[in-house]
């Protein structure tokens, strides 16, 4: 039913290290996302200009801050529990830079445009945190990133939730059958099944068939859910390109 995947610590931008789902050697994407990386940015490195072509792309904020320019004009910074979000279409240029102080996480997503879109003008969305609906229930809450209630836009069916669930509480997730799944855990640990799941871990579903989904935290934890239609069209990644 599913698979577990472990996060790959990796060098990139100025000097920062991100646990990196994927792509890695041994798993490249999984369609329609093609890269997955949980940053952890100290002031003083980050990720200076560069260029992007072919995905859309969600950078979520845990902690911190994280500035924003791009060669469309857009200036903005977004801190804790908001996003910011990019078509690159195209051709886009832009750096990401985090704040002048403490530490910065947070997770930053790429979603394949289907080839159809390729070519479409960049655009870019900044999203605060007061601007995402956050659902509460016994146990903990829920933020929804991308889905029902969310300002965020994307050319792509996704749906994008971070949850915070207290010890010995559980969450029902459902999947739709066709869908790709990503469950990963940022802090903690959580048990689907006889399967446990800690920090910069993931459990990665293909959703033959509908999925209702208990998951338990066995210590109070934060995790990512994220599912998705796959295009099934090649996906040609190389560097800071989808193509």
């Amino acid at each position: 039913m599913f698979t577990k995947a472990h996060a790959q610590e990796t060098l990139e931008g100025d000097g920062v290290v991100v646990n990196r789902l994927f792509p890695i050697y041994q798993r490249m994407n999984f369609d329609p996302f093609v890269l997955w990386d949980h940053f952890d940015v100290g002031a003083g490195h980050g990720f200076p200009d560069h260029p992007h072509r072919g995905f859309e792309a969600i950078t979520y904020m845990l902690s911190g801050g994280m500035n924003h320019k791009d060669s469309l004009g857009n200036n903005s910074f977004v801190t804790s529990g908001g996003a910011q979000v990019f078509c690159a279409g195209k051709g886009i240029v832009h750096s990401e830079m985090p704040a002048e102080s403490g530490s910065s996480t947070g997770i930053q997503l790429w979603i394949n445009l289907p080839k159809r879109l390729k070519t479409i003008k960049p655009s870019y969305q900044q999203i605060l945190s007061e601007n995402l609906p956050v659902a509460t229930f016994g146990g903990g809450h829920c933020r929804t990133v991308v889905g029902e209630g969310s300002p965020i836009e994307l050319h792509t069916d996704v749906t994008y939730q971070h949850v915070s669930l207290a010890k010995n509480h559980n969450y029902q997730i459902y999947i739709n059958q066709g869908l790709n799944a990503i469950i990963y855990v940022i802090s903690g640990e959580i048990v689907l099944g006889d399967e446990a799941v800690g920090a910069t871990k993931a459990l990665l579903l293909e959703c033959k068939e509908e999925q209702n989904l208990s998951i338990r935290a066995d210590k109070d934890s934060e995790f990512m859910f994220c599912c998705g239609v796959p295009q099934h069209q090649p996906i040609y990644q190389h560097g800071s390109y989808v193509d």
